[in-house]
């Protein structure tokens, strides 16, 4: 089986198993996605639908955030890791966003990638749920893994990774593609111990990596 071949037939059963796909993060507008994804960085998705109520409870709109304390940010997302860094970030893309996109969130990767502590995968996110827009395929850790596992890519850079996954589907199904190999590395091919016996692609994939 060719390589895109295989691509196609992984989307395929993947899309049977995860009908509506969704992030697995709460969020109910475009500040508050990017907010999530900032946030989800080296952490789980529980922990940080857990810190962002808390948030944006303190700083419900993005001009209450430009305008925070960002030692008091710090403290409020302090449980999510490298919390330093995440809270100057998120004040710096608000700043950014009330100063040069009239408070709105861009709707676009190159100005997305403007803002503070977003990179294309944040970007691609907050594009394809927020607004329907696919311009890239976000790929964190299970996607590269999931990718390099199943063939799909020989590298390990996620931004190689998205270039060379990009010509392999549809524009119309990066978002969901990201959705879906999410999902099954979480569920099914994690890191240690992929569970192979029970795969619905066990026959297409290579399982490259998987001793």
């Amino acid at each position: 089986m060719k390589k895109k071949e295989r691509a196609i037939e992984i989307y395929d059963r993947l899309a049977k198993r995860y009908p509506f796909p969704e992030p697995a993060l709460t969020w109910s507008t475009p500040w508050e996605l990017l907010v999530a994804t900032a946030l989800s960085a080296q952490c789980t998705d529980e922990r940080v639908n857990m810190v962002t109520p808390v948030f944006f409870e303190r700083w419900p709109s993005i001009k209450d955030a430009a305008d925070a304390d960002v030692t008091q940010i710090e403290e409020v997302v302090r449980s999510t890791g490298f919390f330093r860094n995440k809270a100057k970030n998120i004040k710096a893309a608000a700043n950014r966003i009330m100063e040069v996109y009239d408070g709105e969130v861009p709707k676009s990767m190159a100005e997305l990638i403007t803002l503070g502590g977003v990179a294309r995968k944040t970007a691609s996110i907050v594009l394809a749920n927020a607004f329907n827009i696919n311009e890239g395929i976000a790929v964190d850790t299970h996607v590269k893994r999931l990718a390099f596992r199943m063939g799909l890519t020989s590298k390990t850079d996620p931004n190689q990774v998205e270039k060379d996954l990009i010509p392999l589907y549809p524009q119309e199904a990066w978002g969901d593609i990201n959705h879906y190999l999410v999902f099954f590395g979480r569920e099914v091919c994690p890191a240690r111990k992929p569970k192979c016996d029970e795969c619905e692609l066990n026959d297409i994939c290579p399982k490259k990596g998987v001793k």
